[in-house]
């Protein structure tokens, strides 16, 4: 008897079902990974334009520029001009602002929600364990 060479059905059923049950586990950890990174990137952003305004503070002994809230250098985050992930706004007074992430697109479902961050460096979110 001539036996065949090959795989049969049920071995790869049985390949096709594992590579699946992996694939139910990897991916959402996969998806909150990255909504992680963005998360980050959007945090970094906050501190970045937060030195800035101190900086704009410093020149000028105000937040303000000519009696009204500040053109931010930049407004969406990521910077590097992929999908946008937040959008970062600021609210500013003379002797206060407040810099503000909401999220966007992929991340709008995010638990953290928007994050802001003040002049005296309080830092808030939906979560508190977001920053």
């Amino acid at each position: 008897m001539n036996k065949g060479k090959g795989f049969t059905l049920i071995e790869l059923m049985i390949t096709v079902a594992i590579i699946g049950i992996l694939i139910a586990i990897a991916y959402p950890s996969y998806i909150n990974y990255v909504r992680t990174a963005k998360r980050a990137d959007a945090q970094a952003n906050l501190v970045e334009l937060s030195q800035w305004m101190e900086r704009r503070f410093t020149v000028n002994g105000s937040y303000l520029a000519s009696g009204a809230a500040p053109a931010l250098p930049f407004t969406k985050s990521p910077q590097d001009g992929t999908e946008v992930a937040y959008n970062l706004t600021v609210s500013a007074a003379r002797s206060s602002y407040t810099l503000t992430a909401t999220p966007d697109g992929s991340q709008a479902d995010d638990t953290c929600g928007t994050m802001s961050v003040t002049q005296t460096g309080a830092k808030t979110a939906a979560e508190s364990d977001c920053w």
